[in-house]
């Protein structure tokens, strides 16, 4: 079995509020009267192809298919609702769940199975302004989604990041009721870091996105989120951004800095282990070291005593989940087959030390338990 955590949607909806838009987010028609997505003004070119793959489920079912996947974990694209006022991302969340859980409930189901090939992630109202009632009240909305399994979300949070004290009910309303956050970037980091030189996306998108994701995630764990919500279940996108690389460097920071030195329970490499991570890393040698470094945590525990063992190690493959980043990045012919897919499939047959089963594992058998799919 294969399963998708890491696919995304602009549901019909949604893509008709981005077609209304004069400024990004938009979907815009160019001179040829093809439509492009615009996320972001000055991108360095005048959007991307955007169709049939974004919003039609046919054309997502079609696309399982030519690539073998069984079932898709599918979400909204960026950038959600961040563009929106609070009365009209209230209103657009509620309706937006609403349409997933349908565009799931009476997708297919696997042969010979009560399982659906489509499941989701819903979408909270987080912008500047929002009552926080009105964000738990869609929390309570997803989790009555038979079909919805969680929810994702961006780094900005209510407009102050993700270490905002304010989001303390959120936090804790989504842990209660189980459900799963997807952390996934957005905005990248400062541009002018990119200097003059014309790259396209490239710089953007392979280094803004894990470095954006990297900022956010920390902060959340420097502000002992974890330590007060502790069964919080939180995915990273892109295999937790640069994360594992530097999560000694920020356990030494921490120790030598008087400010945070004493305020979290663990030592900051504890953390890595609350985490979960998409296998979007294309490579065998990146999700080994991903999977290394999870697997440490436990040693990392306040007064523990533990000693690195096989079955740590394990663990750390049982964090990691199989994924495409659809519809983005096309091929060039329809009748190719993604490399995102390919890549990423060659990257977990390929991690030296791992057996069979942890290569099941992260292609389905970890999401079926993360996500509760039975």
């Amino acid at each position: 079995m294969l399963v998708d955590v890491h696919t995304h949607v602009y549901l019909p909806r949604y893509a008709s509020w981005l077609r209304s838009r004069s400024i990004a987010p938009r979907i815009l028609v160019n001179e040829a009267g093809e439509e492009r997505l615009l996320i972001l003004e000055n991108e360095t070119s005048a959007g991307r192809p955007v169709g049939p793959d974004y919003w039609d489920r046919n054309a997502k079912l079609n696309f399982m298919d030519q690539h073998g996947i069984d079932i898709s974990v599918v979400s909204f694209a960026n950038p959600w609702l961040d563009f929106l006022s609070p009365p009209d991302a209230e209103s657009l969340a509620r309706d937006l769940n609403t349409d997933l859980e349908e565009y799931c409930a009476t997708s297919p189901c696997l042969p010979s199975s009560s399982l659906n090939r489509l499941y989701g992630l819903g979408l909270l109202p987080l912008v500047p302004g929002i009552s926080i009632s009105s964000v738990l009240q869609a929390v309570s909305q997803i989790a009555k989604a038979p079909h919805l399994r969680g929810l994702i979300m961006g780094t900005k949070g209510l407009g102050k990041g993700l270490d905002d004290d304010a989001l303390d009910p959120v936090w804790k309303a989504i842990e209660e009721k189980g459900l799963v956050v997807f952390l996934h970037p957005h905005y990248g980091v400062d541009s002018s870091a990119w200097g003059d030189k014309e790259n396209g996306h490239v710089l953007p998108l392979a280094l803004g996105f894990p470095f954006e994701t990297t900022t956010a995630i920390t902060r959340f764990i420097l502000s002992g989120a974890f330590d007060r919500f502790p069964s919080l279940r939180i995915l990273l996108a892109h295999s937790g951004g640069t994360l594992p690389q530097l999560s000694s460097r920020l356990a030494s920071c921490i120790d030598h800095d008087p400010i945070v030195a004493s305020r979290l329970k663990h030592d900051a490499r504890f953390y890595l282990g609350k985490l979960w991570f998409d296998a979007v890393a294309y490579g065998p040698e990146e999700l080994a070291f991903v999977s290394e470094i999870v697997s440490r945590a436990g040693r990392y525990e306040s007064g523990s005593t533990n000693t690195k063992t096989l079955a740590d190690r394990k663990e750390g493959s049982r964090r990691m989940l199989f994924g495409t980043d659809h519809p983005f990045f096309p091929p060039l012919s329809s009748s190719e087959k993604w490399k995102s897919v390919v890549e990423n499939l060659e990257a977990i047959d390929s991690v030296a030390g791992w057996g069979e089963d942890e290569r099941e594992g992260v292609r389905a058998g970890n999401a079926l338990t993360f996500f509760d799919i039975q």
